[in-house]
Order: C-alpha cells, then structure tokens, then sequence
C-alpha cells in the first residue's frame, strides 16, 4: 500500500514543483512520508503523508484517495486538505483549530507536514535571502503567526509519550526561523 501511495503521489504531483526552487513538488509529501514512517507509524498514516497535498493541489478528489486507498487514509488526508476557496487567514485558522482538537493522527500528519515546509523555507531564506516571500500568499509576520499557532496547539490532549520527536524538532526550527 506505501508504493501504491507513493506512485499515486508521484503521478498526481507531476510537472509540478516546489514554491522557490524547481525540485519536484513530489519530493515533499515523500518527505513527509519518511519523517512518519522514521516514527515508527501505521501504513495508513504513512500513506497520508505521501497523500496530503493531493486533493488539495491536483486534480483528484477525496473520492479518488478512498476508491483508491479506503476510509482511514482518506479520513487523515481529509482532516488536513485545505480549501481553497477559503482566504489564507481562514485556511490557516482552520489548520490551527484543527491541530488542537485532532485524533492524534491528524495531528502526527500535520506537524510533519509543517515541520518539512519550515525546513525548506529555512533553506530557501538561506540560499535566496526574503524574496522568497514574495512566493506566498502571507509574508513573514503572517507565517510567524501561524507556525506559532501551531507549536501552541500541537501539544493539547497528548501524552508526553505520544509526542514524536520531530514535534520538538518544529518547535525548535520555529524558534529559530522565527524568534
């Protein structure tokens, strides 16, 4: 099931790439993918990783990822596509309310997914300097909020043993992106 998401991925996000550089769109969800399969987590979750942006950025729909990959990965890729026809500000509210009150799943899928954005926006800051900014819809002060938000709310309802390393690896990246 993991090479099936991962194929699907790779088709779905092809001819795409990432905001400031021309690296393939793909090599994000795999990425996100790895970072949950490193922790240790179920196929289901590990094939949301590789899902995540699909409904979102492509053309297939939810209905797609559940003929495709059954209700409990399309549950978990559902709970974190935005949608679009919503502003930034509520998009991102929404993910922020949402990383609060989230099965732990979600939540694992989530930071993941954030914690692989922040460190390529850190790498990108590196190599370009701040006109990466002018590649997103929200600037500097606008992310710092939201990345902020985020660390806040991830922790609520876990348990210390719950808590993945890499949650503690975006708090700190956060800090030091942002702070």
């Amino acid at each position: 099931m993991i090479e099936k998401a991962r194929a699907f991925a790779t088709k779905a996000h092809k001819g795409q790439t990432r905001k400031n550089s021309n690296s393939p769109y793909v090599t994000h969800p795999i990425r996100v993918a790895k970072r949950l399969q490193d922790a240790g987590f179920n196929d289901e979750l590990i094939c949301a990783g590789f899902l995540h942006d699909v409904v979102e950025d492509t053309s297939y729909t939810i209905n797609d990822i559940e003929e495709t990959f059954g209700p409990v990965v399309t549950e978990l890729v559902a709970a974190h596509t935005e949608d679009k026809t919503k502003s930034w500000q509520e998009r991102k509210q929404h993910t922020i309310d949402t990383v609060k009150i989230a099965r732990k799943e979600v939540k694992y899928l989530i930071v993941a997914d954030k914690l692989d954005n922040l460190l390529g926006l850190e790498k990108d800051l590196q190599e370009q300097g701040k006109r990466i900014w002018k590649n997103f819809n929200a600037g500097y002060e606008k992310q710092k909020w939201y990345n902020d938000a985020i660390v806040k709310n991830m922790y609520v309802g876990l348990d210390i043993e719950d808590i993945p390393d890499y949650f503690f690896e975006y708090e700190e990246a956060v800090k030091r992106f942002f702070h």
